[in-house]
């Protein structure tokens, strides 16, 4: 046989060899929807341990075993207002092993870092919107500001000593606070955190004048006395906190920042598979028990599913990007 038939069998050989072991690897690496899942879940987490979206995380993570059959492992990757443990999850696989539990900063990144990572359009599927939660104005026990009046009479003078501890750039509370700032003509002065948690170790431990965190996370230390809540962010009072008034109802009507907390799985997951996650994760949210934890950790239950918690992600980051750009509000 002339060496150039040789050559062109060995490789018409070999490209059927490289055929059948891609093949393989591939029907290996693609496990059957319904046997789904075979081992733990890995939530991240893309804030500190401590906050209201980490607290979140690890009670839905207690019933996995029985929604799933599997446990779920809790993994904190905080940095970048989320944008760390964002891009983590978005670089993996989308077989249902690998989810990430984010709250509204995710749709707020995008117009306040100009260069973001990943696309969060394009690189992530919403699975299931869990809860929504405001946020809550606090100071220390010893503080002089026993209202929001007085801590908004000393933030008028451009100079002023005022500041407010927030989960970090481009999170909800740290737009709370600028929309505060605008609303109420004041100079009080953003502190950025890497999350709730570590803003609110500082507030309790008299760091930081003031701080802006979920309500989730205030709450224990808002009823012990340790934490005076000045106001609360949502348009109507929270039920875990009836006597707290709203920024609106203490003379700026209007002002409302509320906080979505969902689940996310990497990009080009099987609709199949979306389908299968988004019904065990429901199953769990619509657990009596897990309703009446939500409620009475100042969360409000949502079980909004992949269609329309996408909707609702995309048109926060088209509103977002607006409110912040005409704030001019950027972090980098």
């Amino acid at each position: 046989m002339p060496i150039t038939q040789t050559r062109h069998k060995h490789l018409f050989v070999g490209i059927i060899c490289l055929l059948l072991n891609i093949g393989s690897s591939w029907s290996q690496s693609q496990e059957p929807i319904a046997q789904f899942p075979s081992k733990p879940i890995t939530i991240v987490v893309n804030f500190p341990t401590g906050g209201g979206t980490d607290i979140l995380a690890r009670m839905l993570g207690n019933y996995f075993s029985d929604a799933f059959g599997q446990p779920a492992v809790i993994e904190n990757r905080p940095g970048a207002s989320g944008n760390l443990g964002a891009k983590h999850v978005a670089d993996k696989a989308a077989d249902g092993y690998s989810l990430l539990m984010v709250n509204s900063s995710f749709a707020i990144n995008p117009g306040v870092f100009t260069n973001m990572p990943f696309d969060p359009k394009k690189d992530f599927v919403p699975l299931i919107n869990v809860a929504f939660v405001p946020s809550v104005l606090v100071v220390p026990a010893d503080s002089p500001y026993k209202k929001l009046s007085d801590l908004i009479a000393e933030a008028k003078p451009v100079k002023n000593t005022v500041s407010f501890g927030s989960c970090g750039n481009g999170t909800p509370q740290h737009l709370a606070g600028a929309v505060l700032n605008i609303s109420a003509n004041t100079h009080i002065t953003h502190v950025p955190y890497t999350g709730c948690g570590p803003a609110l170790r500082d507030v309790l431990g008299g760091q930081v004048p003031s701080a802006i965190i979920t309500a989730s996370s205030a709450a224990p230390h808002i009823k012990s006395g340790k934490l005076i809540a000045l106001a609360i962010t949502s348009a109507e009072r929270t039920a875990q906190l009836p006597n707290v008034a709203t920024v609106a109802e203490q003379g700026y009507p209007g002002y409302q920042i509320n906080q979505w907390h969902g689940l996310l799985a990497p990009a080009n997951m099987p609709v199949a598979l979306q389908a299968k996650l988004f019904d065990r994760l429901l199953k769990i949210v619509q657990n009596p028990e897990v309703k009446e934890k939500l409620l009475s950790m100042g969360y409000t239950p949502a079980y909004d599913d992949p269609a329309t918690f996408k909707r609702i992600v995309h048109e926060d980051i088209d509103r977002f990007s607006k409110v912040t750009k005409t704030m001019g509000l950027k972090s980098d």
